[in-house]
């Protein structure tokens, strides 16, 4: 097959959804108890500033995804809702706030995630590490997973990471190793695959995730799996890339439901523990049932 480029412009036309991917509005007493602590704690979760399409579902279960070290990204991601510039400094504070809204909304599982800070020289390390601890402290039944960044692969920052011990580490590839450098623009494929094998030679359990509707080849997807495989990873989730805004990587291709249940089957056979494939995963849907 001929490859599929991605062309970049200052604005592209935002292709109508179909059916399968209309969600309800968030709705519901849970939901609006899970908005209001977000919000008296002035947290940033992922699900508000990703414009997740399952933010009604999770929030109305009463969990969230949050994402620290503030909501300005020092990378420019042509596929990320995020806002991107020079960050505001770190708020030491806010391990204390995460860990007293987990213990508030009495989590069983949470997801912490965060923003890319290049700018910092531990790259926000140490205020994972303190975020970490700082719910354990709080909520000691809490299980979690950290969906973290790849530390511009300073393996002395993810080694921070590892000596905490998180339940479950997730890394996501984001998309194919031919379209990495237009989708991520400051990120490298192999050295993602590398964060994850460093991870599991060090015990512990992984997950990455990838977006379809890019420009991808089924093979490539098959590929991705592989690789990912190849570092033993042993979660992995598949969505449907949807488009932010008219300035965001353009959808290609809107992959139909039976495609990604093709997928679940093939990564099954390959060998993942646990695969979630569907228009509307995202890497930290159903995040309580990856840890085994």
């Amino acid at each position: 097959m001929s490859e599929k480029k991605i062309e970049f412009t200052s604005e592209r036309k935002m292709i109508r959804k179909p059916d399968w991917l209309r969600v309800k509005l968030p709705i519901g007493k849970e939901y609006a108890q899970v908005r209001q602590i977000v919000a008296s704690h002035k947290l940033h979760t992922i699900c508000e500033s990703g414009n997740c399409p399952n933010m009604g579902e999770c929030w109305g279960a009463g969990t969230a995804t949050f994402m620290i070290l503030g909501n300005i990204c020092t990378r420019s991601c042509g596929f990320c809702n995020v806002a991107t510039g020079m960050p505001l400094p770190v708020d030491k504070l806010e391990p204390e706030r995460i860990a007293e809204s987990v213990r508030l909304m009495n989590l069983k599982h949470c997801v912490i995630t965060s923003v890319d800070r290049d700018d910092l020289k531990d790259g926000g390390a140490g205020i994972w590490v303190e975020t970490i601890n700082a719910i354990r402290r709080a909520s000691p039944q809490t299980k979690f997973e950290t969906l973290i960044p790849d530390f511009q692969g300073k393996w002395e920052n993810l080694q921070q990471i590892i000596d905490v011990n998180p339940d479950i580490v997730s890394h996501n590839l984001e998309t194919v190793r031919r379209l990495t450098k237009q989708v991520r623009i400051q990120a490298k494929y192999d050295r993602s695959l590398e964060l994850l094998k460093r991870l599991k030679d060090a015990g512990v359990k992984t997950k990455s995730g990838i977006m379809l509707g890019l420009g991808e080849t089924e093979d490539e997807v098959y590929e991705t799996m592989d690789d990912l495989r190849q570092v033993s990873c042993d979660v992995m989730t598949i969505g449907q890339y949807l488009q932010p805004s008219p300035k965001h990587l353009a959808v290609k291709e809107f992959v139909r439901p039976e495609i990604f249940e093709k997928y679940k089957q093939v990564g099954i056979e390959k060998g993942f523990r646990i695969i979630e494939s569907g228009p509307l995963i995202r890497s930290s849907y159903h995040a309580e049932k990856h840890i085994y």
